[in-house]
């Protein structure tokens, strides 16, 4: 999100089932150096087999939003997700969309408040297997009512994807006083923190909208839970 609280919005009202291997639970991985999964939605693997596709709700938003998800796609792909930007689909109110798509649509003000977007998983799928969800980007950011800078626009963008993914802020109490606060994220040598960390992260130069080595360490992470769980 361009700005969010740490709790990133509400998921999905359906559920999509998946049929796979049952494993003890306390075998996943759900958090490490830079990352967090979304457990608490119940999302804790992504299925290294089966296709998750990008979808938009308008030929218009699909011209105008994949740009920015180009290079975190391929990223995605290149760490072993089946994933791939796709076309234009009908996804009604609060439902989740077909298995596997992320669904993107645009919204004024999706979390109630300016400047924040959504990106929400289908809650609880079949054995903590990621099945799609819904992204809603704030309309602000493009009528010119809520400025954000182009790279955390891009970066916003793959934010919310990720969240549908399975990935959920990284923030962390860092200095020991008892607060998890905003921007409190662990960083690269070089100072960049998770796109994932709230309310923004990521790179600031013309690599924005891309993963991190924080953030890819998550998608491989989700894939190894899914290979564990036997996905196929």
């Amino acid at each position: 999100m361009l700005r969010s609280s740490l709790i990133f919005g509400t998921a999905m009202a359906v559920t999509c089932a998946l049929a796979v291997t049952p494993v003890r639970a306390d075998t996943l991985v759900t958090q490490g150096h830079g990352f967090k999964l979304t457990t608490q939605f119940g999302v804790s693997a992504l299925s290294p087999d089966r296709p998750y596709t990008v979808t938009f709700a308008s030929a218009d938003l699909k011209k105008r939003y994949t740009p920015h998800l180009t290079k975190a796609v391929a990223q995605l792909r290149a760490a072993g997700l089946n994933m791939a930007v796709g076309g234009v689909e009908e996804v009604a109110g609060s439902a989740c969309p077909p298995q596997g798509h992320v669904h993107y649509t645009e919204e004024h003000r999706p979390m109630g408040r300016g400047g924040y977007s959504r990106g929400a998983p289908c809650p609880h799928p079949a054995d903590g297997v990621a099945a799609g969800g819904v992204v809603s980007m704030d309309s602000e950011y493009f009528d010119g009512s809520w400025y954000i800078s182009p790279y955390k626009l891009r970066n916003t963008f793959v934010h919310e994807m990720l969240h549908v993914l399975g990935l959920d802020h990284p923030n962390l109490d860092l200095n020991r006083n008892g607060i998890v606060e905003t921007y409190e994220c662990v960083a690269t040598p070089s100072g960049v923190k998770p796109v994932m960390c709230s309310p923004n992260g990521g790179r600031r130069s013309s690599e924005a909208g891309t993963l991190t080595v924080h953030d890819l360490d998550g998608i491989e992470a989700l894939l190894a839970n899914g290979r564990a769980l036997g996905v196929r």
